[in-house]
């Protein structure tokens, strides 16, 4: 069997504890002041009692600010600086970049052609039939049709219908705007 290493913690509960609640050497011993274990945590609570009463979904108590409501300008958004905004934020960062590589791809592996669609090869647009652009992301994104979806609402892309379906839609063409 191998060997343990134990560490040892010494409490103590005078008032004349340096400042710092907790000092480590090299030894692994610790030493924890009670004040400031119980200082720490009397910090946590009050901090959390707080964001709870902002907190619209907490249980235990009602809302101390009002609730922004619809037209107003912070309705449907988090609060500002808190970590759900930063989780937004990356998402969008990380949906668009998904985008413009969906863009590069088709202006990659599409032919170029006019708006009109009867292919003088203007070089105004891409074009390229869903089958064949399926089949060449899927080695980058299986989310390929949400890209597409989400490309068409900033209209960089055009396709005919709401969704585009593997095997029904094989020869549906996605135009790239230009």
């Amino acid at each position: 069997m191998g060997t343990s290493s134990q560490s040892t913690t010494i409490i103590e509960t005078e008032d004349d504890v340096p400042n710092s609640n907790q000092f480590c050497d090299e030894a692994a011993m610790c030493i924890v002041s009670v004040k400031g274990l119980k200082e720490n945590w009397q910090k946590w609570s009050d901090e959390h009692r707080e964001y709870q009463k902002l907190n619209p979904f907490s249980h235990g108590t009602r809302p101390s600010v009002v609730a922004p409501q619809r037209g107003q300008d912070d309705y449907g958004k988090p609060l500002q600086g808190s970590m759900t905004e930063q989780r937004g934020k990356d998402a969008h960062t990380h949906i668009s970049r998904e985008v413009e590589e969906l863009c590069e791809v088709i202006r990659n592996i599409g032919e170029p052609g006019d708006k009109d669609g009867d292919g003088g090869g203007d070089g105004k647009v891409v074009t390229v039939e869903f089958r064949k652009l399926f089949e060449h992301y899927v080695t980058i994104s299986n989310k390929l049709v949400g890209v597409l979806l989400r490309a068409r609402k900033q209209r960089l892309v055009d396709f005919e219908g709401e969704m585009l379906w593997q095997g029904k839609d094989d020869h549906a063409v996605i135009t790239l705007l230009p």
